[in-house]
This record gives C-alpha cells, structure tokens and sequence, in this order.
C-alpha cells in the first residue's frame, strides 16, 4: 500500500459512516425493461486523457445519457441504470454501487462516464427505488440492506447476471463503490457470484485472511488519510490480511482529503483534484488489467 501526499491543484455494508456529499434530488423517469434496454440510448466514446478525470464527479457532466432498467426478476420497484456505449462491442462490465443514501443522479452520471470509456454499466439500486436526504433517513436506508444481506447478494448477482447475457458484453463484469457502496462492493466479492473484479473506494474493510482468501481476483482499494471511519490503520490491517491470503492488491490512501473526496472533487477541488486524477488513472489501468477495457 502507498500513501502520496500530492499537491494542491461495509462483512462490510455495516458502516454507518457518513460520506461527505450533498444529497442529489432523485430524478423520476420511466423505468425500461430488457427489449428497450437492448436497443435504447447509448454513450458516444469519450475516453479521459491521461491528464484528465471525468466531469460527471466535477459537477460538470452533461443530461443524463442512459435509460432506467429494472433488473431484478419479479421486482418492480428496484430500478437500476443502464448506460451503453455506442457500437456493437462487445465490452466489458461494471455495476456501480452508489453510497449511503442510495441511486442519485451523480451515480448516473459516472455510469454515463464508465460507458464512455467502454464499459456497459449498471449503476444498482439496493433501496428499492428510495433515496435519503438526511444522515438518519440515510443510516436507516442502510439498516434495510444489514437487515437482510442474502437480499443485497441477490440483487448483485441479479445485476450480474444480467450484463453477462447480454450479447453486447465480453462477459467479464465487475464490482466497484463507494462508501457504502465500497463495502457492499467487498461483501459482493467475498460472497457473491463470480466475476472478475472488485475496486473499493473508502469502503468499511475485512481483515480476516481466511476471509478474504474467497476473492477470485485483485483488488482496488482508494482511501483517504483524513477519513475518521476508514483509517489508515484499517487499510494497513486490510492490505496484511490480503497479502496474507495470496490477493493481489493495489490499494493507495491519499493525504490532506477526507471520506467522500473521489465522487465529490467539486466540493474541494484545491485538494481533491490530484488524488482524484491519480485514483482515476489506476482504476483505468486496474480496470483494463481485470476486465480487459
């Protein structure tokens, strides 16, 4: 694990720690089934530069470009969204999982985003359509998913299978989060379905090795020094635990940002924009090595 001070410019859904982000409004549009799903709007290729990082977690990302899709068999109120890139493909593929208060338009956003650089991406609903305003409203979402964890697996797995029949994708998928988002992320690698890649951002961790030992594949993991409910001790504790059971790992905490600092560069943007682009560029290069983009 490496720790970078760069200049200026939760197993683990259990966390009830608070991300440090405003509460997007929930935008209501029509849920889309498969059939629209397969033939419905889709993202013009517009992968980052190397010296650049998406605008969807700038505040700066254009309409959305994706389509609502129910994914889960049977249920009619959980509403995942679906972003495509244009072209035949195929492509490999990412579900998102958003953070505490659940599928809001900045997790859209970077779905829109992932589907510009090639990926088919699945942005998840674990609330069954519901989203949080405040930190009790939020912790009380969460309390839903601790409450019946089979239920989150089976919506992950759900998600996954859905991309894997796709026609349009490689079948290579992977997990990846935020906060919440980040634990669910890892509970869904230890204990869900296979597939090929898990990236953690300040996510609540495991430090079992015999646990852990159940990953198929590497992961990545990005955290913040000044983050209260995600020290740097536990990453230290997490990364021991992975290097004990044979993970290979590329986990990176950053100095001077705190909890929530990648999805939210524009709430500071003189400390957050480099550890931001340098979170980005390793995720691209894990993200081409696991799932092949």
């Amino acid at each position: 694990m490496k720790t970078t001070r760069l200049p200026a410019v939760a197993v683990a859904i259990l966390s009830l720690a608070a991300c440090s982000s405003g509460h997007d409004a929930p935008q209501p549009r029509d849920a889309a089934g498969d059939a629209s799903a397969m033939t419905g709007p889709r993202v013009a290729p517009a992968p980052t530069a190397d010296d650049q990082i998406p605008p969807a977690i700038l505040g700066q990302a254009g309409p959305l470009q994706g389509t609502d899709l129910q994914y889960v068999p049977g249920d009619t109120l959980t509403t995942g969204y679906l972003a495509v890139p244009a072209g035949t493909g195929p492509f490999p593929a990412l579900v998102i999982v958003h953070e505490w208060n659940g599928l809001v338009d900045r997790v859209r956003q970077v779905a829109d985003a992932f589907a510009a650089e090639g990926y088919v991406t699945l942005a998840a609903d674990l609330y069954g359509g519901r989203t949080g305003s405040t930190p009790q409203e939020n912790q009380a979402l969460i309390r839903t998913v601790q409450d019946d964890q089979p239920k989150m697996i089976a919506n992950m797995n759900a998600a996954v299978d859905y991309l894997k029949a796709r026609p349009d994708v490689t079948g290579r998928v992977g997990a990846m989060g935020w906060c919440f988002g980040g634990g669910v992320a890892l509970s869904f690698g230890l204990d869900g379905e296979n597939h090929d890649a898990t990236a953690i951002f300040y996510g609540q961790l495991v430090d079992d090795p015999a646990r852990l030992a159940t990953l198929s594949h590497e992961v990545y993991g990005t955290f913040a020094a000044l983050d209260q409910g995600i020290p740097p001790s536990a990453v230290e504790a997490f990364e021991a635990a992975l290097r004990e059971a044979g993970i290979t790992n590329d986990l990176h905490v950053y100095d001077d940002v705190q909890h929530g600092f990648w999805l939210h560069v524009d709430q500071d943007p003189a400390a957050r924009t480099a550890p931001a682009l340098d979170a980005w560029r390793r995720l691209k290069a894990y993200l081409g090595r696991t799932l092949g983009g």
